[in-house]
């Protein structure tokens, strides 16, 4: 059962929020990455506080080990290949198809406010009485927003996992953290974490066969010159 308003919430939807959107901004891939390992770790301790042990132990192992060494993996720092230069991305696109990415995140930020004010109007728990959730509604935006703006591959798994995290919690803010609940979101967390690892496997190969700045192009892999 979520527990009512008290300053350990607050806390734990700040952190969960502050280090989410360094996750999805930051434009240090390494840095995001270790970000998002505090995040799962956070969204662990979220689930405890919730009462939902079992969704605390599946967060830390599907969470933040697997998921976390899959974007370490995705960066080069496990393989035989060793190291990657793969640091960080770039904006390198005319302003107006930056202002066009823009556009769409903000279109996605009104369709979740559609969705809290229309179809999520009958939810269980109050967002102004459980900061938790209502976080989940921030990082939830924010995940989709930063999926429409970013280009980078793994940025974009980033902002995957990231959406989902806050969907979960949406869900236990809807239906409570009863045990039919809880085992949906484990099935939810167990497929986001092997679509990471699928994810993480096919960002390797598109880098050994085509060079870091595949992961920045949406029109596809650079012809190379002959």
């Amino acid at each position: 059962m979520i527990a009512s308003i008290d300053v350990i919430e607050v806390a734990l939807a700040l952190c969960l929020t502050g280090t989410a959107l360094v996750c999805l901004f930051d434009r240090y891939l390494l840095r995001a990455c270790r970000f998002f390992l505090a995040f799962a770790i956070a969204m662990a301790l979220a689930w405890w506080q919730l009462g939902a042990i079992w969704l605390a132990s599946a967060e830390l192992l599907l969470g933040a080990v697997l998921t976390g060494l899959c974007f370490f993996y995705a960066l080069g720092h496990f393989g035989p290949s060793g190291p990657s230069v793969l640091t960080h991305d770039h904006f390198s696109e005319p302003w107006s198809r930056v202002a066009v990415r823009v556009v769409l995140a903000l279109v996605w930020f009104v369709m979740v406010a559609a969705a809290i004010r229309y179809v999520l109007a009958d939810m269980q728990h109050s967002l102004s009485e459980h900061p938790l959730v209502l976080a989940g509604v921030v990082i939830a935006a924010s995940a989709m927003a930063s999926f429409a703006l970013h280009r980078h591959l793994l940025r974009r798994l980033l902002a995957f996992n990231l959406l989902g995290s806050g969907v979960f919690m949406l869900l236990a803010g809807v239906a409570d953290t009863t045990p039919a609940a809880q085992a949906l979101i484990s099935v939810g967390l167990l497929v986001a974490a092997l679509g990471s690892m699928l994810g993480a496997l096919l960002i390797r190969q598109l880098v050994h066969l085509e060079g870091v700045d595949a992961l920045d192009h949406d029109s596809g892999p650079k012809e190379s010159a002959t």
